[in-house]
């Protein structure tokens, strides 16, 4: 039977309207054989819009319709549902991309887009004649979530899920939680203490009832699907029994080996067994196997002497565990840019030139210096501090061309900190440009200009040294054109932000993308900002992007948000367009078992032939490109479809 097709062309406003002749096209589809009606409107995607297409359908007995708009990640979704409620089954609606691949890309060329709007919306409709009415699958969803990374944006996502009904597992690779904002000292720009901000929420993430919280483990792997995810997950040894461990510290005062500490960013010493912090939950240590004298060479063990309940177990190993989830939140975090690709500013030649997470650690209580401003080279307060902004950001010859987001903010925090230590001293800002979007941002800046007299001087420093114990920075005044020579006592580097090092193995893992400069990649940067294109996979924090706390925190909220809405379903229907098997000339090779990225293949052992398991194939169509025998084609995408449409495009 022969169907009976709707056109449908939207003007996107002037989007499409302005480069394309709707008329010329409408008319040219309306003799389109098979085309029982077209129209145009301002706004299919309007409540009108919407409406003219359910009583088009309706009243012309449509049997599918083709929209000719936008790109479908925008507004599919929408018209689909439009089609369902007048009745079609969903996969009868195509989406014929006119503005993003025609009006968007051919401004100055009015007659030639309209002609290859014609071409694009025909090969839609060729597509469409040969469509199956497709009926989604069920399968069970596991209510159950794993966020990975206990910073403060993975501690908001799992309060957030926790708090709405659902178990939550919540993952960190190293000792304590908290990531790098247990490292702060103060916040923008409100000065309030990052430790009594974060301090509770620690706490009520340890004593959650629905939060099941396992430190110094890694994910191994993850397999399955959206509502049915398995994971292994590598329990790392801390040499100890923290269900023993009464965080007494013994331990910790009588280990006679000291090593430099990785959280005080190496400008202090921890010992071989430690915590991370005064204040890190859980507050249990855990033996550094690298410098245990015990471990090393059996010598020492002083430890296991002191420890009057016996937590001390030299023998521990390493442990994995599997575990099933419904969705997974990745909050991985974020790195700061290697001092070793910042040699022109001394980063790592000069013991004072830091960056801005030292000069954090300076600031804090519990930091090497107990709060106190003072020289790494000789513990003196330092009198002339100069602040580099952009150092390794906005720089796309020698390092990453983008912003950083919180360099400009952070900056003007020290300035503020540092005058308020040291009264008599100075604080020089080098800057390119001050980015103070916020609220209360641009008011703070003023504030470390007006109040503390921090001197913003605007340019690129060109050259720093040491000469006669000061640090010489060379720059030019861009806004009066002068030279301009300070000698300092400290610089202090606003270093950018970047993906941690792992994070492209971490996709790989997970199956999703990572951008050029390997931040995980969401599926649309303004309509699904935290959602990755596989399903059940979220993202938050900086290991999708640079952002400050606010900014984390929201998207942490949006995260859990997305995970308790899949959550509050019974049951999962997945895409139906998924990979199909012509039986009768598979030969059983195994080429799109290996060529399967989500182990959605395998080889039936009796009949010796592929099969597709519906619930893990997300469409890629690897499995398509390496058969040798054209057995496998995509439900509504078979190969009879995609050359009747590329003959419309010739």
């Amino acid at each position: 039977m022969k169907k009976r097709i709707g056109v449908f062309l939207c003007w996107c406003g002037s989007n499409i309207a302005e480069v394309v002749d709707v008329d010329i096209v409408i008319d040219a589809m309306k003799k389109y054989q098979g085309v029982a009606h077209a129209e145009y409107y301002k706004y299919f995607c309007s409540e009108p819009g919407q409406e003219i297409i359910e009583k088009a359908i309706k009243e012309y007995k449509l049997d599918g319709v083709v929209m000719a708009s936008c790109s479908p990640a925008m507004h599919e979704a929408t018209f689909r549902k439009a089609a369902v409620r007048a009745g079609l089954n969903e996969y009868e609606c195509e989406i014929a991309n006119v503005r993003e691949q025609c009006s968007w890309v051919h401004r100055m060329q009015k007659p030639e887009a309209t002609l290859k709007a014609i071409k694009l919306i025909s090969s839609m409709v060729e597509k469409l004649k040969m469509n199956e009415p497709l009926i989604a699958a069920s399968s069970p969803l596991i209510k159950r979530a794993l966020v990975v990374g206990a910073g403060i944006s993975g501690m908001q996502t799992a309060l957030d899920i926790a708090n709405s009904g659902h178990h939550v597992m919540l993952l960190e690779r190293d000792p304590a939680i908290g990531g790098h904002m247990a490292q702060l000292a103060e916040t923008f720009p409100t000065l309030d203490c990052s430790q009594c901000i974060m301090t509770p929420k620690t706490v009520e993430v340890s004593q959650h009832p629905r939060i099941k919280l396992i430190t110094y483990a890694e994910v191994e792997s993850i397999k399955g699907n959206v509502g049915n995810f398995k994971v292994k997950i590598r329990l790392k040894p801390a040499y100890l029994d923290r269900k023993k461990c009464t965080g007494c510290g013994v331990c910790i005062e009588k280990c006679p080996m000291k090593v430099s500490s990785e959280f005080n960013q190496h400008m202090g010493k921890r010992k071989a067994i430690y915590v991370l912090s005064p204040q890190a939950v859980p507050n249990k240590p855990v033996i550094d196997r690298e410098n245990c004298m015990y471990l090393k060479n059996k010598k020492c063990g002083i430890c296991s002497k002191v420890c009057e309940v016996g937590a001390i177990d030299y023998d521990q190993t390493e442990q994995t565990i599997e575990e099933e989830f419904g969705a997974v939140v990745v909050a991985t975090g974020y790195d700061l840019y290697s001092q070793e690709k910042l040699g022109e500013y001394g980063y790592g030649k000069y013991k004072d030139v830091i960056s801005g997470l030292d000069f954090e650690r300076l600031n804090s209580a519990s930091g090497p210096t107990a709060g106190e401003i003072l020289r790494p080279s000789d513990g003196k307060v330092p009198k002339n501090v100069v602040f580099i902004k952009c150092t390794g950001s906005r720089d796309p010859e020698n390092a990453m061309p983008y912003c950083s987001k919180i360099c400009c903010m952070y900056t003007a925090k020290h300035a503020i900190l540092y005058k308020r230590k040291v009264p008599d001293g100075q604080a020089y800002i080098f800057y390119m440009d001050i980015r103070s979007g916020g609220k209360g941002y641009e008011e703070f800046v003023q504030r470390g200009m007006e109040e503390e007299k921090a001197l913003y001087v605007r340019g690129r420093v060109s050259k720093v040294f040491e000469d006669d114990g000061k640090i010489v920075i060379w720059s030019v005044d861009t806004l009066s054109g002068r030279k301009i020579e300070v000698k300092a006592d400290m610089v202090v580097l606003a270093t950018a932000i970047v993906p941690r090092h792992d994070a492209k193995d971490v996709g790989k893992m997970l199956n999703v993308s990572t951008d050029e400069f390997g931040f995980h990649k969401e599926a649309h940067v303004k309509l699904r900002p935290v959602e990755s294109p596989t399903m059940g996979l979220y993202f938050c924090g900086c290991g999708q992007g640079p952002k400050d706390i606010p900014d984390s925190i929201a998207q942490a909220g949006c995260a859990a948000n997305k995970v308790n809405n899949l959550f509050s379903q019974e049951k999962l229907f997945g895409e139906p367009v998924v990979a199909c098997v012509k039986e009768d000339v598979c030969t059983g090779c195994g080429l799109c078992v290996a060529a399967c990225p989500y182990d959605a293949r395998e080889i039936d052992p009796k009949r010796k032939i592929s099969v597709v398991k519906e619930a893990l194939c997300q469409g890629c169509g690897a499995c398509i490109s390496v058969c040798p025998n054209n057995a496998s084609e995509l439900k509504n995408m078979s190969m009879d479809q995609v050359f009747r449409m590329l003959d419309q495009l010739q």
